[in-house]
This record gives structure tokens, sequence and C-alpha cells, in this order.
């Protein structure tokens, strides 16, 4: 997708690795200034060196609590303080489930996964709203999952937030669409990243196998370039979408 976002500033949380890492160098490739936000600051900033040093763009990492509403503002402010505007945001910010199944979750578990794949989606978009409102126009895209769109047994709580995510992305788009901000949402399926790895281990393989009529996983720049798209003019005409990314698993 070669859209251009020269003069442009795109701002993705958990952009420290996975899909956030590859769709933070998707957008300085073509051109933006990116901001790195994440609570990993080694990994975060090493992303935004990378962008400096291998993409010809500008970067800024910041750390970020995305449950936390003060660190959210910060964030936004340290945005425009550098850039000195805010075009388009990606919250990829995420956890995983620790619970197998609904009988064993915890309490714990509900509320690390809620406050983060949830609530701190929702809290980055009233500070990212906040701003495109004034400036008169920008894109909103929130990473969902394909368990925001179908039941799967293994994901009851991730997939209530994420499943709260579309809400929240429908809602947006209907809201706000007339003042100039189309907001998204993208819905990868197996993706291969490190929390991947980790937690489905040797069982990777097979499910990556089984996940989808492709029978494979897929690459974080895959569900980049989705995000990026959503972004660019070339969807000026699409709003309040939750687009599956999943190698046609959804279809099935």
């Amino acid at each position: 997708m070669n859209a251009s976002f020269d003069s442009r500033v795109a701002l993705v949380t958990g952009g420290a690795s996975g899909i956030g890492r590859a769709t933070a160098i998707a957008f300085a490739q073509r051109g933006a200034a990116v901001v790195v936000a994440d609570a990993n600051v080694r990994d975060g900033a090493e992303t935004a060196r990378y962008i400096d040093s291998h993409c010809g763009a500008q970067s800024l990492y910041i750390e970020v609590d995305v449950t936390d509403a003060a660190s959210v503002q910060r964030m936004i402010g340290a945005t425009l303080e550098r850039f000195g505007r805010l075009d388009y945001a990606f919250n990829n910010a995420g956890v995983p489930d620790r619970a197998a199944s609904l009988r064993v979750s915890t309490q714990e578990n509900w509320d690390r996964v809620m406050s983060v794949n949830l609530a701190g989606v929702w809290q980055c978009m009233k500070a990212e709203l906040d701003h495109m409102l004034k400036a008169g126009g920008g894109a909103i895209v929130n990473n969902s999952s394909r368990s925001g769109l179908v039941g799967i047994p293994s994901d009851g709580v991730y997939g209530a937030a994420k499943h709260g995510v579309i809400g929240l992305t429908k809602a947006a788009a209907i809201e706000f669409a007339s003042r100039g901000i189309r907001v998204n949402a993208v819905c990868p399926g197996l993706v291969e990243t490190a929390l991947t790895r980790a937690r489905f281990g040797d069982e990777l393989a097979a499910r990556a196998e089984s996940a989808n009529p492709l029978g494979r996983m897929a690459q974080p720049e895959e569900i980049a370039e989705a995000v990026v798209w959503l972004c660019s003019d070339a969807a000026s005409f699409v709003v309040g979408v939750a687009l599956p990314v999943d190698g046609g698993a959804t279809a099935r």
C-alpha cells in the first residue's frame, strides 16, 4: 500500500513489539512522524531508534500506562509538544487472557484484561478525540480481534473485552464521522508474535495449520498494512468497520 503520510503524525500504543511495532514502522516508511507509546521502556525506545535510523522519519518514544487517565493525557501532551499535531491513532496496547476457561478465570484476570484491553482503548480514544475535534479531523483504528467477532471457548474474558472494543468503535464512528473523524477497528486472527509463541508454545504450529483457510499465521506486517490503509485517504468512505484480518477464519 503506497499511501503517503508526509507531514502527518501517527500515534501507536503498544508500539514496542508485535503488531504495534510493525504498524509504527509502516507509518514511518510512508513518511509519518511516529509516536511509539508503550509501558515497555527498553523495547519501545528501541523501536523509536529503529525508525530514526532505518525509515528516514521522526519518532518519539513515550512511556504510557493506558489504564491511567493522567498517563494517557501526558502521552497526548508530549505528542503535541513535539510534533504539534495528531492525525492518526492506532490503539493497540493489550494483554493476553491468562485463563484457559471462564470457569477458572479469576477476578484479578478479569480486571487486568478489561482495564488494558477495553478501558485502555476508551481512555486513549477520549484523549485522541479531544484533540482531533479541535484540529478538525483525523482517523482512529482500534485493535480488536477475531475474538471480538465470534465466540472462542478459550478466550472468554479476552473476547468480552474485544467485543467491547468493537462496540466503542462503532459508537464513536457514528458520533464523530460528521466532524471529520473516521473510527474503525481491525480484528486479527492468529498472528505470529512473541505473545502467541509464549501462550501456545509447542502447539503453535498445529494451531497455525488449522487456524484459517490459508493454513498459516499472519505476520505482524500484514495487520499493519490493514491499519495503515484504514487511516489513509484510500479508505476515506470507510467508517465504523470491524475489519477481519484473519486469513478467512471468520468466513467459515
